[in-house]
């Protein structure tokens, strides 16, 4: 088992900005003797300013001692110079994304370092094997991908390389883990870990936007109340700049020779073309300022009277739901979605008064839930549905009929990307659970997510959708293929 670095060893950083400035402070706060360096000597001093303010309001919260803090800014030096690094056991990059850049730099570090120093780039975005192709010992370059804000995120994405040395990249994955944070293991390639397996989160709602599902503001409270997530898609992306999204969202799709899975959506195309990049400029999908009201959710009126409806099928998240609605038979009958749309199924199915509801993360506990109505389904069977829901204390909140709605689609999404990444040897099964949970927040990690809904039904739901839109975008993982050809009725991902 790989050993974390010595705590008496150094570790310079170079790159002074909020990132290069977290992991100074993490690695100091650690034990380390940490040297930072930036082209700019007030731009470390500035940054040691802030890491100092920072370490402040932590002894003032009760989150660390005095002492601890004091002792981790004593171990904070400013450096004038890269050959100050020349005693480092680990450099960490955190410049400029631009690949010239850093390959200059550490091509620099090379002539400085010891034989037998770390190098880490802290890339978001470019490859780890082309930033390192020039240098005399590129494997012991590897990726070492922090989160934003690095203090108070816990993943690390450990990147390697086509010659990064195992070793290397074992040694940082131990040390990370020292550091307190969550490391996994990934392969080079376009997203790593995270920023690939993140996209269909982004892309599923901005198609359910195109094709008016409902407003930005329905969507990220279905997003949250029914599935969980601490943000919507649309204020996710009006906080991260749809001129950053979109970019990285363009860079991926790219990089995967065009693939479908990965299409920028000509709705951000169109924020970014009118310099509506979100909070930052004021306006995105919503607008921002000191007089600006936030739109509300939509909600269905009340509905009073008998509320009998039928609730259909036999998955988990349908009898956790029916504990909660003791439904009585009913004109409607109410099916968790499988990616059809509640028409396409009534007609199936020969059930006029279908309607389906979204994917619930916590069926017991949800306060909301979304309902599609069928277009051959009464008025009458829909307020009867929607009152049986009302009953039970849910806020009921309608999507028009797109296939697969908006939860379960996106996670079936989110589920089949991360299998592709499994499958392609990017990352194990836990590393991608823990990647999408630590790094960008998820309620629960994809594959164990789709462990939850059952597999089948995952499957089944990608294949609908990829029946009705008839796109490659939607085509099955041959990882869930695999897991459920080799036991059709119980596979799952997790043992």
């Amino acid at each position: 088992m790989a050993q974390a670095l010595e705590k008496n060893s150094v570790v310079a950083v170079i790159g002074s900005g909020a990132m290069g400035s977290g992991i100074a402070q993490v690695a100091a706060v650690a034990g380390h003797t940490v040297r930072l360096f930036d082209t700019r000597p007030e731009a470390v001093e500035r940054a040691i300013a802030g890491i100092v303010k920072a370490l402040a309001r932590l002894v003032e919260k009760g989150r660390m001692g005095a002492a601890e803090a004091d002792l981790a800014r004593e171990r904070l030096h400013a450096m004038r110079t890269l050959d100050e690094a020349k005693d480092a056991a680990l450099v960490v990059e955190a410049v400029v994304e631009d690949l010239d850049v850093k390959r200059a730099l550490f091509a620099d570090l090379e002539g400085v370092v010891g034989p037998d120093c770390i190098l880490a780039t802290n890339t978001s975005s470019i490859s780890v094997t082309a930033i390192g192709a020039t240098l005399k010992r590129p494997e012991r370059l590897v990726g070492m991908h922090f989160f934003n804000p690095v203090p108070l995120m816990a993943l690390v994405e450990v990147i390697s390389g086509v010659a990064t040395d195992k070793a290397v990249a074992d040694t940082v994955h131990a040390t990370a883990s020292a550091w307190g944070k969550n490391p996994v293991h990934a392969k080079s390639t376009p997203g790593f870990i995270v920023n690939r397996v993140a996209r269909p989160y982004y892309a599923e709602a901005l198609r359910l936007l195109l094709e008016q599902a409902a407003d930005p503001a329905t969507i990220d409270a279905v997003m949250r109340d029914c599935g969980g997530f601490r943000m919507g898609p649309f204020e996710l992306m009006d906080l991260i700049g749809h001129d950053v999204n979109y970019s990285v969202t363009q860079s991926v799709f790219n990089a995967y020779y065009g693939d479908p899975r990965f299409a920028p959506s000509v709705v951000q195309q169109e924020l970014v073309n009118a310099g509506f990049l979100g909070r930052k400029t004021g306006r995105g999908f919503y607008r921002y300022g000191d007089d600006v009201a936030m739109p509300q959710a939509q909600a269905e009126p009340a509905q009073q009277g008998a509320a009998q409806a039928t609730l259909g099928g036999a998955d988990p998240v349908t009898h956790a739901l029916n504990a909660r609605l003791r439904a009585a038979e009913g004109a409607a009958t109410i099916f968790l979605t499988d990616g059809r749309s509640a028409t396409q199924r009534a007609l199936d199915e020969a059930r006029p008064d279908t309607i389906l509801f979204d994917l619930l993360l916590d069926p017991a506990k949800a306060t909301r839930i979304a309902l599609a109505r069928a277009d051959q389904c009464s008025d009458a069977a829909w307020n009867a549905a929607v009152g049986l829901f009302q009953q039970a204390g849910f806020t009921v909140s309608r999507l028009d009929d797109v296939p697969g709605m908006a939860v379960m689609r996106t996670v079936a999404m989110l589920a089949n990307e991360a299998l592709d990444a499994v499958n392609q040897g990017v990352c194990s099964t836990a590393a991608v659970d823990i990647a999408m949970q630590k790094g960008v927040n998820y309620p629960r990690g994809p594959l164990a997510w789709a462990d939850a809904v059952g597999l089948r039904h995952v499957f089944t739901v990608l294949a609908n959708l990829g029946a009705t839109y008839g796109e490659d975008r939607y085509r099955v993982s041959p990882l869930l293929r695999r897991k459920l050809a080799a036991n059709p009725e119980g596979a799952r991902i997790h043992a």
